[in-house]
């Protein structure tokens, strides 16, 4: 690593729904301003954190919070606006840029893993798919197009589950409209910042039934804070429901609820499994995708027996 990366300290915490990264990355927060006398910024890395319209069901950092570090990137989004990965990577690149120029260690806290690995390692520069191409790829059984797919990319074809349509299809449109494989696209992949920081990451991953006994506290937490109510006026709105504020976990559950369609306890039971299939499936792809040097931390981000200097001992006694 160069002597300008030394110098860009950058920390990330990631980890699945419920697992506690707010609380650790504001312990870290505390620490880094005891012991360097600067500021810490958080920066948030969750996909759904970033719309205003949602912020009990999204568990966003409360006014608490807010007033103990500043924190970036949360609520900038209107729920009107789709914000991509690579629309958030700008702002967060920006973010973490001005908090460099400041002196502040920006910390990175999220669970969007597409969100974290575009920031890092950029994205793919692949041309506006062909209309038509599209329509003929889409319009495919999922079993042709994967018979397709291994015949003009097998390579991809075997990485790919026999039911994962969404990327099966996305493999075979981009391979029949650009002539090239997904593979290479994404060898050429620009932007990102992991060469230009010195980046020091933690990956809470906690036992799974606890933390999906926490799933089911936090959605009834969500419920008592008002959940109901600002679903309401999100309804309101008359948004598209194919964005994806309306597609935010507890958002259908509710809005079901709210039409008369199933009874409260049917909604609640609902909710509190959608999240922890949601954490389910964090936790399989963060475990999955960890960096070379990235911490895992086997407990949750609010529990005391994490010694914050020892994880961030990079940042912290350096």
């Amino acid at each position: 690593m160069d002597g300008r990366a030394l110098t860009r300290p950058l920390a990330l915490i990631a980890g699945p729904t419920a697992s506690g990264k707010s609380a650790l990355a504001l312990r870290l927060a505390d620490e880094w301003t005891r012991a360097a006398q600067r500021e810490a910024r958080i920066i948030n890395a969750d996909s759904m954190q970033v719309y205003r319209d949602i912020p009990i069901l999204s568990a966003a950092p409360g006014e608490d919070e807010r007033e103990r570090h500043p924190h970036l990137l949360y609520g900038e989004w209107d729920g009107a606006e789709a914000c991509s990965a690579a629309a958030w990577a700008d702002r967060a690149k920006a973010r973490i840029e001005a908090a460099h120029a400041a002196g502040a260690l920006p910390i990175l806290v999220g669970g969007t893993g597409l969100y974290i690995k575009v920031l890092l390692e950029g994205i793919a520069p692949i041309p506006e798919i062909d209309p038509e191409v599209r329509a003929v790829v889409r319009a495919l059984p999922v079993e042709s197009a994967r018979a397709a797919l291994m015949v003009e990319d097998p390579e991809r074809a075997l990485e790919l589950a026999p039911t994962d349509s969404q990327r099966i299809a996305r493999a075979l449109e981009v391979k029949r409209s650009t002539g090239v494989t997904l593979a290479y696209w994404q060898r050429a992949k620009t932007g990102g910042i992991a060469e230009e920081v010195d980046l020091h990451a933690a990956i809470l991953l906690p036992d799974r039934e606890a933390l999906y006994r926490r799933c089911d506290e936090r959605f009834e937490a969500m419920l008592r804070a008002g959940a109901v109510a600002e679903v309401e006026a999100l309804l309101e709105r008359g948004l598209d429901p194919a964005l994806p504020v309306m597609r935010a976990i507890g958002v259908p559950e509710i809005a079901a609820f709210l039409a008369g369609e199933i009874a409260r306890e049917a909604m609640i039971a609902s909710g509190r499994q959608s999240t922890r299939n949601y954490a389910k499936r964090q936790y399989t792809w963060l475990r999955h995708q960890a960096g070379e040097g990235w911490r895992t931390v086997h407990d949750s981000g609010e529990s005391q027996n994490i010694a914050v200097d020892d994880i961030f001992a990079g940042i912290l006694r350096d």
